[in-house]
């Protein structure tokens, strides 16, 4: 019985779908957009909180929150929208850019200095199960922690909670998702994520429920919000791919690339059984023609023995028929027999030289291997490594290959860069070459991401690893890689020590990337 139940479950482990993990690095790099909205009154000189929510970054400037959140300061235009990252001290204040109270959603634009990191809208469609996550500022966490009314104006890494989905359902206004992610007063406005942090819904409120009963959550759905952003005229980044997580991607890789290898040994197994045929095939027509060659000789030299040796009796007979003239005293010689000796000898002597010739030149049985390599290479097939190709260097236009690819933003279908084989360009060594790869490592100064390209000359194949990171792990890429300078192309050794130097980079990395975009290059036209 113990072993039936067991292979039972197991069985059902098999069958039964999963439900996709959270990535907490996801999540966490999500987070760096989610900020906190307080509604501000001012008594004179005097500012205090009335109350927050939560929301996010849709661009660097604009943020989505609930309608209600923003409802007092809509209501009274002496109240004032304060916005509080997660990271830094520059909490900063907002204007309300469109309301729409109908499905609950809300826009404001920081009107400071504050830049922040969009989050990625998922533009699939939503099932009815799966893993979620809930990231925003609840109030009773904020009283747990003993947090003064005051101290919301102080920067605070967002909560993130778990759960999963429990389907999609309208409620009398609009499309919403309802989920068991908890959320609190405070959590209005903020983002329910997939599991790859990409916003799925506007968490906005939860269901009345007592102790003994399970409790849900609503959240505003895609359907709902991206009409609304669009006719506000934001650009938001939306991804309808499905999430897959790193380890997925890995796995994949490896199948494809044994599967590669698979082909590749058939193709060269059948690649040499053709080649082992064809050789046959043309060794016994080398055999069958060298050997009619080596008849044919020696046939003819036969032939030109006896044309010489009947030459030479012509000959002889004239030679006999004058030495004969000779002994008789005042006889003189035929005419007719010293053109017999004259034309008989000649012929007989170009017969004997053509026949040594023709017999020592005949097709010895080397003569098969020369005609086997021959026909052997006539199609291209001589010394051709199968798979082999040229090295591109120059300008390449690459695209993007989804399968290989896990895509949690919103990249570029195509990218084109300059390659040499030395890793330089434009004067200076931009790729380095560190454990057989070569790589380039970019920290900008406005992107909340570090990223490294990586490019194989072998397979023409441009990789992108993009490190979404907080600000303060930001400050310190940008200050390691301040400190070095790529070095020039004339240098001995260049592309070495520039990997050396971006490892002052890379070793602040997470051990993985957020995200992974593999190209396909070919030399640009």
């Amino acid at each position: 019985m113990t072993r039936f139940i067991s292979a039972l479950l197991a069985l059902f482990a098999l069958v039964l779908p999963l439900a996709t993990q959270a990535d907490p690095a996801d999540i966490d790099a999500a987070a760096r957009g989610v900020v906190r909205v307080v509604i501000i009154g001012s008594d004179g000189d005097e500012v205090f909180p009335i109350s927050h929510g939560t929301g996010f970054a849709v661009s660097p400037t604009r943020i989505v929150t609930n309608a209600h959140v923003v409802r007092e300061a809509l209501q009274d235009d002496t109240l004032q929208i304060g916005v509080v990252p997660s990271e830094g001290d520059d909490a900063t204040y907002a204007r309300i850019v469109s309301v729409s109270p109908n499905n609950d959603l809300a826009l404001i634009e920081i009107t400071g200095s504050l830049r922040l990191p969009p989050l990625t809208l998922s533009g699939g469609p939503i099932g009815d199960s799966g893993e979620v996550s809930s990231v925003g500022y609840p109030r009773n966490v904020d009283q747990a922690q003993g947090l003064e009314i005051e101290d919301i104006f102080n920067s605070q890494p967002p909560v993130k909670s778990r759960g999963f989905i429990s389907g999609t359902r309208p409620t009398r206004q609009f499309d919403s998702i309802l989920h068991t992610a908890p959320i609190a007063r405070g959590n209005s406005g903020g983002p329910l994520l997939d599991g790859c942090g990409r916003v799925i819904g506007v968490n906005s409120f939860g269901a009345e429920s007592g102790s003994s009963e399970a409790e849900f959550y609503f959240a505003v759905s895609m359907k709902e919000l991206i009409p609304f952003l669009n006719a506000n005229g934001v650009p938001a980044r939306v991804n309808e791919l499905p999430c897959r997580s790193l380890s997925e991607l890995d796995e994949a890789e490896r199948a494809r690339i044994e599967a590669e290898q698979d082909k590749a040994r058939s193709d060269l197994a059948a690649r040499s059984e053709e080649q082992r045929e064809k050789r046959e095939r043309a060794q016994l027509e080398a055999e069958l023609e060298v050997q009619a060659e080596r008849e044919n000789a020696m046939l003819f030299t036969l032939l030109l023995l006896l044309v010489g040796t009947g030459a030479g009796v012509v000959a002889w007979q004239g030679w006999q028929k004058r030495q004969a003239a000779k002994v008789e005293d005042g006889a003189t010689a035929d005419p007719r027999d010293e053109r017999k000796l004259m034309i008989g000898g000649s012929i007989a002597a170009v017969a004997l030289i053509a026949a040594l010739a023709l017999w020592f030149t005949r097709p010895g049985l080397d003569a098969i291997d020369r005609k086997v390599d021959a026909a052997m290479a006539e199609d291209g097939d001589g010394n051709d490594t199968p798979g082999a190709k040229a090295t591109a260097s120059g300008a390449l236009t690459c695209t993007l290959d989804v399968s290989r690819s896990r895509i949690t933003g919103a990249p570029d279908e195509t990218v084109e860069f300059g390659w040499q084989d030395d890793g330089c360009v434009n004067g200076r060594t931009q790729y380095g070459l560190a454990s057989g790869e070569w790589s380039r490592v970019f920290v900008p100064d406005q992107d909340e991401a570090v990223s490294i390209n990586y490019y194989d000359p072998a397979t023409e194949t441009f990789r992108t690893d993009r490190y979404l990171l907080g600000r303060n792990a930001m400050s310190a890429a940008r200050e390691a890689r301040g400190k070095y300078s790529p070095p020039s192309c004339d240098r001995a050794n260049a592309a070495a020590e520039l990997g050396d130097l971006q490892g002052a980079v890379t070793s602040l990395l997470p051990e993985a990337p957020n995200e992974r975009l593999v190209y396909r290059c070919e030399v640009k036209e």
